[in-house]
């Protein structure tokens, strides 16, 4: 195999200055083995992919059986293994001799490209509160890169801004199935389940006022959580659906438990899920 600037071999000498180089383009680590066939006829792949991406991404070559204690230190058990690694850590991996167009997918989802600086500046434009801005830039983006992920969902959460949870739920279907499961779209499927259970619900000074004058009336403390989670008051809405859940599992079919559930999903790895779920589970046990 020819040499390309774009490719290095992976050794205990050279691994700092590696892992160095994932803070400023994805690195990608290919484990192998010389008695590996499969590991054999991924490799020109992959080198194929290095040189026509240009140092968009670089490539590692890691010998397991000469570097054992790096292969050990990230629990490679099968190979081949190629994991992405951004800022010194592992982000993202998939393993087997995966076909040039699924390859290629992989590290699409984790190379700059040239519509990311509209996703930059759609976001910046979020920040400000300029939704119809965001949505402006990003469907100007999509139309010259159509498959850009972070396009997609960027703008699916610029239309959740905008209030078109319709249009939202279109633009999330249309992303592909490896980005379906990550956690900032499960959150934001979650989002849009709240959205989509206050539609025609009563605005949160009537759902007060309901619970005002009357404590046990279960609909208007549920809506009222409801509200709470879609206006990001997350420590207001679980105390309420805790409430709930201590009032009347029955209600909505344990609609206090479920709905905390759908919480957690939509705050992911926030340090609150921790407290909530403990607090809940005192509840159940």
């Amino acid at each position: 195999m020819a040499e390309s600037p774009f490719i290095v071999d992976v050794t205990r000498e050279n691994y700092a200055q590696v892992m160095e180089a994932s803070f400023q383009v994805p690195v990608l680590v290919d484990f192998w083995a010389s008695w590996c066939q499969p590991c054999h006829a991924l490799m020109p792949v992959l080198a194929k992919l290095a040189d026509e991406y240009q140092g968009k991404f670089l490539l590692g070559k890691l010998n397991t059986e000469d570097e054992q204690e790096i292969a050990a230190q990230f629990g490679i058990r099968s190979i081949p293994n190629v994991k992405l690694f951004r800022n010194g850590q592992p982000v993202d991996e998939f393993m087997g001799a995966l076909p040039e167009n699924a390859v290629r997918e992989f590290i699409d989802r984790h190379v700059a490209r040239e519509s990311d600086a509209a996703v930059q500046q759609a976001r910046e434009q979020l920040s400000a509160g300029n939704a119809d801005a965001a949505i402006a830039l990003l469907d100007e983006a999509r139309e010259a890169d159509p498959d850009n992920p972070r396009v997609i969902l960027t703008l699916a959460q610029a239309q959740v801004a905008a209030g078109d949870t319709a249009a939202a739920e279109e633009t999330l279907t249309s992303l592909p199935a490896s980005e379906q499961e990550k956690p900032e779209v499960a959150s934001l499927r979650s989002h849009l389940f709240f959205e989509g259970q206050l539609a025609d619900a009563p605005a949160a000074a009537e759902l007060e006022a309901r619970l005002a004058a009357d404590a046990d009336d279960h609909e208007a403390l549920h809506l009222l959580a409801l509200r709470k989670v879609v206006g990001q008051d997350y420590d207001a809405a679980v105390e309420l659906l805790l409430q709930l859940m201590q009032k009347d599992r029955s209600f909505g079919d344990d609609a206090g438990r479920n709905t905390l559930l759908k919480v957690f999903e939509l705050l992911g790895d926030d340090p609150r899920v921790g407290q909530y779920r403990r607090r809940m589970a005192s509840l159940l046990y």
